[in-house]
């Protein structure tokens, strides 16, 4: 449920019951000591005539109120609604958390947006309670607090890489949201430090229980490209690019079922982009608890979510790369594409250290792909044609695309159907409600949980779980009885789950 589709009381319940599933979904401010608290706070409930509910920590510092020292609200887990709404609003959430503020300034936001600089301001301020320039000024103060907590940078390397464009405006900014200097902030770290090496932050990834970590863990693992990732049942890693230069990420699961991000940058602003691309790539701000309620109601699927609580469904690393890969992996089975997909990153990919390599770049697929791709000529053509549209701008793909139009611009690409332009906004902007029916691994597990298998009869089905269809998806495919490989197949519908 929305901010705006909830009532006070229904918020003030939730505060009363200090209820966990609501943190990071709004924040409430209280009048008498202009402090502003997550909704699982530990302190006492305040009366309800003090209390004022934002739907951002933004709004709550535009409003002359701090951050609680006991429940510190910019420590909890993001809200789900950046990717269940869809809107403008929460486009520009997830750009601002890709650091497009900080890179591109708030007419480069605007721009991507299709508007104004002042008609986003405006926008945003009567959705969100703040502007552009407040909402990537929260987003900063909670990469310092994360930074400062769970690692050992110097401040001066804090507020670089948090977005922060001096170390006094870090400092004022901390001081001003969490009535707390840097060094106050970080007397509050962890006791337990992880050991890591030289040059690599690690960082703790809040999140929302129940969390089927290891599903992603086997997604990934099952696709990981040598050189580009590694995968195994408790991590996955991976070089990829970023705006200041190439960087790894390791996300690895602890016995205490914590997930940790480590981290390497060649600039320290790409930090902060690149927490929210691991957050992305494991879907941590999901509502698994909203999620698993509406799935279980249904006596077909009540089993599934019993056997897998709480699953996620695995983002992207990058945008351009998830659309090559799903080309890639159309009509194919996941093995096939990942030895297609390896050989084609071991040509034109850019090697990085010892023994990694950096995904191909558009330029490079688009110009040398169709001497590295086997298969069909026109499906060849289709893979480089997209791959230059990406290169020269003629495609744009983002995580804040709108869907429909994102949808849209990708059926009208050669060799782009809906199985895959679906796909991809389900990986990509983290869409929770795409449906595959179309797709064989889906049927299979619809079939087997007892439901309709054909894709007319399954659509229609599935139209009563909207909007939580993606969730839906992967219970499906997990649900799929495993198969015998099998000869690749010229069929025009996905034979099996595609590469990731």
């Amino acid at each position: 449920m929305s901010f705006l589709a909830q009532t006070f009381d229904e918020r003030y319940r939730a505060i009363s019951a200090r209820d966990t599933r609501f943190d990071g979904q709004f924040v409430t401010a209280v009048r008498s000591t202009r402090i502003y608290c997550r909704p699982s706070c530990p302190a006492r409930t305040p009366k309800p005539e003090n209390v004022t509910f934002y739907p951002t920590s933004a709004a709550a510092h535009e409003a002359g109120y701090r951050a609680c020292k006991r429940c510190l609200p910019e420590a909890a887990p993001g809200s789900p609604q950046w990717d269940l709404r869809n809107d403008v609003a929460a486009r520009a959430m997830r750009l601002i958390a890709a650091g497009t503020v900080e890179r591109e300034g708030v007419s480069g936001l605007a721009g991507r947006l299709g508007y104004s600089s002042r008609h986003l301001t405006r926008l945003l301020t009567t959705e969100l309670g703040a502007g552009p320039l407040a909402l990537a000024r929260a987003h900063r103060a909670h990469t310092a607090r994360m930074l400062l907590v769970g690692t050992d940078l110097p401040v001066s390397e804090v507020a670089f890489s948090a977005g922060f464009s001096s170390i006094r405006q870090c400092n004022d900014t901390i001081r001003e949201v969490f009535g707390m200097t840097p060094g106050e902030l970080r007397a509050r770290r962890r006791s337990a430090a992880t050991s890591t090496p030289p040059g690599t932050i690690d960082l703790l990834l809040p999140h929302r229980a129940p969390m089927d970590a290891g599903g992603v863990f086997s997604w990934m693992q099952a696709r990981a490209l040598p050189g580009v990732e590694q995968a195994t049942a408790r991590s996955f890693a991976r070089h990829l690019r970023m705006p200041g230069g190439p960087a790894h990420l390791e996300v690895t699961q602890d016995a205490d079922e914590r997930l940790h991000l480590r981290a390497r940058v060649s600039a320290l602003g790409d930090l902060a982009p690149l927490v929210a691309t691991a957050r992305r790539l494991f879907d941590l701000d999901a509502d698994p608890l909203a999620v698993d309620e509406a799935l279980a109601a249904h006596p077909e699927l009540a089993p599934l979510v019993a056997a897998t609580p709480g699953i996620r469904v695995a983002g992207a690393a990058d945008p351009h790369e998830m659309l090559i890969r799903a080309m890639v992996g159309q009509q194919i089975t996941v093995a096939a594409a990942r030895t297609a997909l390896t050989t084609l990153a071991a040509e034109l990919g850019e090697r990085v250290g010892d023994d990694g390599i950096l995904f191909p770049t558009m330029s490079a697929i688009a110009d040398h792909g169709a001497d590295v791709l086997r298969g069909p000529a026109a499906r060849i053509r289709a893979i480089t044609g997209a791959a230059a549209a990406l290169a020269d701008g003629t495609l744009t793909l983002t995580v804040g695309d709108d869907p429909a139009a994102q949808r849209a611009a990708l059926l009208a690409m050669p060799g782009i159907g809906p199985w895959t332009a679906d796909y991809v906004r389900m990986r990509v902007i983290g869409d929770p409600d795409v449906f595959l029916p179309g797709d064989v691994a889906v049927r299979a597990g619809a079939a087997a949980a007892g439901l309709p298998s054909d894709p007319a009869g399954l659509t229609t089905w599935a139209e009563r779980l909207a909007p939580w269809r993606s969730y839906l998806t992967a219970h499906l495919w997990r649900a799929a009885p495993v198969r015998a490989p099998r000869k690749t197949t010229t069929s025009k519908t996905p034979s099996t789950k595609e590469i990731s």
